[in-house]
């Protein structure tokens, strides 16, 4: 069975010599993962056009057997190759896909967390690289996932509080027009750290590296 959809690559890594494992965060169907047979040929269709944080519109075979389809075309839309020239924005946008995937199930419509996504990329290829960015997209998915912080019965203080709510309810413009104190990042790190442990079990991979060397 023959299905298209729009999606951004997650993670991509070598099936064999030839081939490779492609997943993807659609609209549609969610997480999927599919198989690239032969993009790692010289000659390709799929070269240059499979990479990490790459946009696409794709066909696929769905399998009967497995999690994993058979990838026929791609149809590369964005590659968000402004993330690729900057650690720490190729950091932050690591740390997004990691806590996705710990966060969501595989093969279930994800619309509002795949939207969230792409303009997480959109905004991390024309902004500097900054620490509210992070919290926004933690606490924009946590409002997604059901999880979102009750910030009136917190401990943060009233500043913080202002900031964290206008971090979870307003564009990423908005976010980034803050201007946070050392106390005040220090303040939303440590609570959403505890947050996040206490509600994920374990904080998503790469947190710490996409919060280091803070702008």
């Amino acid at each position: 069975m023959i299905e298209s959809a729009t999606g951004l690559i997650l993670r991509a890594r070598p099936l064999t010599e030839t081939s490779l494992i492609v997943h993807w965060l659609t609209p549609d169907f969610g997480r999927i993962a599919t198989v690239a047979k032969g993009a790692r040929r010289t000659k390709s269709p799929f070269l240059g056009k499979l990479d990490l944080f790459y946009r696409a519109d794709f066909s696929f075979n769905r399998s009967r057997r497995s999690d994993l389809h058979t990838l026929r075309e791609a149809s590369l839309i964005e590659t968000h190759g402004a993330i690729r020239e900057d650690i720490f924005k190729l950091r932050q946008a690591a740390y997004a896909t990691a806590f996705i995937e710990q966060a969501t199930e595989t093969e279930t419509p994800l619309p509002a967390v795949y939207e969230l996504l792409r303009e997480f990329l959109d905004c991390l290829c024309k902004q500097k690289a900054a620490p509210q960015l992070v919290f926004a997209f933690e606490l924009k998915l946590l409002r997604e996932l059901g999880l979102e912080p009750n910030l009136a019965e917190t401990k943060l203080a009233a500043g913080t509080k202002k900031i964290a709510g206008i971090l979870a309810q307003d564009d990423w413009t908005a976010g980034l027009r803050l201007k946070l104190t050392d106390a005040q990042a220090g303040e939303l790190r440590q609570f959403l750290h505890g947050f996040l442990i206490f509600h994920l079990g374990r904080l998503p991979k790469g947190r710490g590296t996409a919060l280091a060397g803070e702008a």
